[in-house]
């Protein structure tokens, strides 16, 4: 009999949705600090550049998570969710480096 969790889209899974949910958060931190303080190149980082670090780096162990889950069960789909939530995690290093070259 099927779990009816498999059933469902894995976009409805935490696991899957948690890591965008971290991504859009560290997005915001940096563009509110942006829209706060302006563009600040400083040679010690303080507590928002720890704040970001840390929640991109506890991303990875849900993400982890997702993949060792349903990439067996559900390949592609498992797949597309991981490319998302891949793309969701460059997106606010991008910002970083971008705002560090201005």
């Amino acid at each position: 009999m099927n779990n009816p969790s498999e059933n469902n889209p894995l976009f409805k899974q935490p696991s899957a949705g948690i890591p965008l949910v971290m991504s859009l958060a560290a997005l915001t931190l940096i563009l509110g600090y942006v829209a706060v303080f302006g563009i600040v190149h400083n040679q010690e980082e303080g507590i928002p550049a720890r704040l970001f670090q840390l929640i991109m780096v506890a991303q990875l162990p849900v993400a982890a998570y997702f993949a060792f889950k349903w990439l067996p069960k559900r390949p592609t789909q498992a797949l597309v969710v991981l490319a998302l939530q891949a793309v969701g995690w460059i997106i606010p290093i991008l910002t970083v480096l971008w705002f560090e070259s201005l």
